[in-house]
């Protein structure tokens, strides 16, 4: 064996072990950030640990749990990260290889500037935040907009 495939072999088990052992470095689950406004105007803004029968309990900002009970909620808000940014990135990239492509040395500015727009404004619409009126809603619906919650709670299956 020659010491060019012992130093591939070598690279290739080693790159194994860190990839293969990826779970110990896993993260914890983390819930959806929400801010919760209930029907007397107070905002309560933290994780949703979980999505009781008949109440939310958030991780608040301060580090307590707090448990607000689903008849006094007006509006929930799901807090996203905006993706614009990267949806920007995305359009730069493509206009460039759309350029590289057609060899068109014309649209050298123009392709890039309107993937990068573009893909600007479809990551802001995509990672905009998302609001729930529970004020005026049935109790079959609220129950499907809880049940939706549920699977942005770090806690999912609370029983």
């Amino acid at each position: 064996m020659n010491p060019k495939s012992k130093k591939f072999i070598s690279l290739f088990l080693a790159f194994s072990l860190m990839m293969l052992s990826a779970n110990l470095y896993a993260k914890e689950r983390r819930g959806a950030k929400l801010t919760v406004t209930k029907k007397d105007g107070q905002q309560i803004e933290g994780e949703l640990i979980t999505v009781k029968p008949n109440s939310l309990l958030l991780l608040s900002i301060t580090g307590r749990d707090v448990s607000v009970d689903i008849a006094d909620i007006k509006v929930i808000k799901i807090v996203k990260k905006s993706k614009a940014l990267l949806g920007a990135g995305i359009g730069l990239l493509a206009g460039i290889v759309a350029v590289k492509i057609g060899k068109w040395i014309i649209f050298a500015l123009i392709y890039p500037s309107i993937g990068m727009i573009t893909g600007g404004l479809w990551g802001g619409y995509i990672g905009r935040d998302k609001t729930i009126q529970i004020e005026g809603m049935t109790d079959l619906e609220i129950k499907e907009a809880l049940d939706k919650l549920r699977k942005k709670a770090r806690i999912r299956d609370y029983r």
